[in-house]
């Protein structure tokens, strides 16, 4: 992956395909979207100051691609927010039907109520828990103005840490798998954690 991204660092389609891939996850968990974010940042800080005669918008800007995949993760956010909320009866049942929906959308809808849309951030770095809480942030008919402030945050959030981690890991280790392999376990560590956090409340009144 590392050879692939690299040669899609020096194009400013690096941006599409990253914005793309992070757009998508929330109705596709499985597309290793923070996987490609972290690479890209990885091999992007590691051009970087690999030769100072490189032209300067040869190497993606780390402020850029924490935007674009911010705002594609926010955009992503709402799209399945708004399907979710015009979902009508069938979506219910459906959601109905899954225990892990429906246990979702009662704690988002408590969490919403009282101010406590952190939910909303945690379950962002959780596997799969984007496409739960949008989900189900639409379903329960949340209004805009309560899911959409706590989507942004997340949104940022999570696309400063993965592209953090990238650049951080490229700068130290450079554009090597080594640097992927402990920036991703990063990754996943922060997902176990926030899992283990969401979980906790469902535990604890199921």
């Amino acid at each position: 992956m590392l050879e692939s991204v690299g040669s899609l660092t020096g194009s400013p389609w690096i941006y599409a395909v990253v914005a793309l891939s992070v757009l998508c996850d929330v109705f596709l968990p499985v597309l290793p979207s923070g996987v490609l974010v972290i690479a890209t940042a990885t091999a992007a800080a590691a051009g970087s100051g690999a030769a100072s005669g490189r032209v300067p918008h040869e190497v993606p800007d780390m402020l850029v691609l924490t935007l674009c995949a911010a705002t594609a993760s926010v955009l992503g956010d709402l799209v399945a927010y708004r399907l979710a909320r015009r979902g009508g009866a069938r979506l219910d049942r459906a959601i109905a039907r899954s225990r892990r929906l429906t246990r979702a959308q009662e704690h988002l809808g408590a969490a919403l109520a009282r101010g406590g849309g952190a939910l909303v951030v945690i379950a962002r770095f959780a596997p799969a828990g984007r496409s739960v809480v949008s989900l189900a942030a639409g379903a329960a008919h949340r209004t805009i103005r309560e899911f959409l402030p706590w989507s942004a945050l997340a949104g940022i959030a999570w696309a400063a840490y993965s592209v953090g981690l990238g650049y951080f890991g490229g700068q130290w280790l450079g554009a090597t798998w080594l640097a992927t392999g402990v920036s991703l376990l990063a990754l996943f560590a922060a997902g176990a954690g926030a899992a283990y956090v969401i979980r906790r409340p469902v535990a604890a009144t199921g």
